[in-house]
């Protein structure tokens, strides 16, 4: 018997998110420099077959991230075990690529792996001048936004009757973009609590409200739900962040998924559209610093900001958490399993011997240049002053010495 199932993500995507919670205890690595800094990032996916029914692979099942390239990031796909069938997009606009393994299904006993390498140059990040009385209104949200990133299609409950209720009244009368989502970290840091153990699969926002605790992508979802109840366009966004002291190994789902993380931890934040800035980071549980009791500056300082952070992927209409459930109850029934590993390196630019030697060069060049500049000088003023004068008055001077 062959299963196989539909769903919106790749298999590998949805497994990631699941160690978002590891970010919230990252260390502060500080300001990067104003250059850019290059990663590495290694991934190794193991797909085994522990049941007796054939896992029949799917083109999710095979789909790997391509990442995001913007103004902050280049991403390239350096190596790849398996060649690519051809690149595509999800439904939330992440691009993929489909590899082409060498068998498209896996009998009980027999086991997949491939990996892919990617090269990244993260970019200086400098965020625009954030200052609250300088917000627009909901008026001037463009509606093309509204119509596009604040619906109910996939995790967000914007029709939930308490969410609802919630939103409303912490906005109030309020108008301007800012001061509305101020309002609305402000409410989730003095209200929502961190989980004292992880999960493995994320809650919705109404859990989340009920439970009052949630990680990182938890605390954004529910930001990004109480954004759009208030016409306010939002979405979720997951990335990696290099972390170098980091070496975590975590197992879900009665040991069906393992995953392994080396120098790295995912992390989720919201993305918000706040006029006349436009998108702006909002991050709930990392912040470059702490709040430092300024709630605004989960936005100035989030922890994207940094070069240390590599944005992965978006979430604006995929209901990734039915997704995630799905995934479970699919390897769970089946006795299939999943190994990942993922590894996240800083490169060093490697200089040559001229770019070592080069200040030492210039250093010499210039005393050998000065010694010269010397030398010239004082050889010109004895020559000077051992040339006989000429002109009128030296020959008349001559003249009466010889009388």
């Amino acid at each position: 018997m062959k299963h196989s199932r539909k769903k919106p993500l790749a298999l590998t995507l949805i497994v990631s998110l699941l160690f978002v919670t590891f970010a919230f205890s990252i260390p502060y690595l500080g300001e990067a420099e104003a250059q850019d800094l290059e990663f590495t990032i290694r991934t190794s996916v193991t797909y085994s077959n522990n049941g007796t029914s054939v896992w029949n692979f799917t083109e999710e099942d095979r789909a790997i991230s391509l990442f995001m390239n913007n103004s902050w990031q280049t991403v390239n796909l350096t190596e790849h075990s398996f060649s690519i069938e051809h690149v595509t997009n999800d439904d939330d606009g992440n691009p993929l690529a489909v590899l082409q393994f060498d068998k498209e299904e896996l009998e009980p006993g027999e086991n997949i792996s491939y990996a892919v390498t990617y090269r990244i140059v993260s970019k200086p990040r400098p965020l625009p001048k954030i200052v609250e009385e300088n917000s627009s209104t909901l008026d001037q949200i463009p509606k093309n936004l509204s119509g596009s990133y604040c619906g109910a299609k996939g995790p967000w409950q914007i029709n939930d009757t308490q969410l609802k209720a919630l939103a409303q009244n912490i906005m109030g009368g309020e108008t301007k973009v800012l001061t509305i989502v101020k309002g609305f970290i402000k409410w989730i840091k003095e209200n929502i609590g961190y989980p004292s153990s992880s999960h493995g699969v994320p809650f919705y926002p109404n859990e989340t409200y009920a439970r009052l605790e949630g990680d990182c992508d938890e605390q954004a979802i529910l930001l990004v739900t109480l954004c759009r109840i208030c016409g306010i366009p939002a979405f979720l966004q997951i990335g990696c962040i290099y972390m170098p002291t980091t070496m975590e190994s975590e197992t879900y789902w009665e040991g069906h998924e393992t995953f392994i993380q080396k120098r790295i931890g995912w992390h989720g934040w919201a993305i918000v559209y706040v006029p006349p800035w436009g998108w702006l980071p909002v991050d709930l549980t990392y912040v470059w610093g702490g709040l430092g009791g300024e709630y605004l500056n989960a936005i100035r300082k989030a922890a994207v900001t940094s070069q240390y952070v590599i944005q992965y992927m978006n979430v604006t209409k995929t209901d990734y958490i039915a997704s995630t459930y799905e995934a479970k109850d699919f390897l769970q029934a089946n006795d299939f399993y999943v190994y990942v590993e993922d590894e996240m390196t800083q490169e060093t630019k490697q200089r040559t011997f001229w770019q070592e030697q080069l200040p030492w060069i210039l250093i010499a060049t210039g005393i050998v240049i000065t010694i010269i500049g010397v030398v010239v000088y004082i050889r010109t003023r004895k020559r000077k002053a051992m040339t006989p004068p000429t002109g009128p008055s030296f020959t008349m001077f001559m003249k009466t010495v010889s009388n």
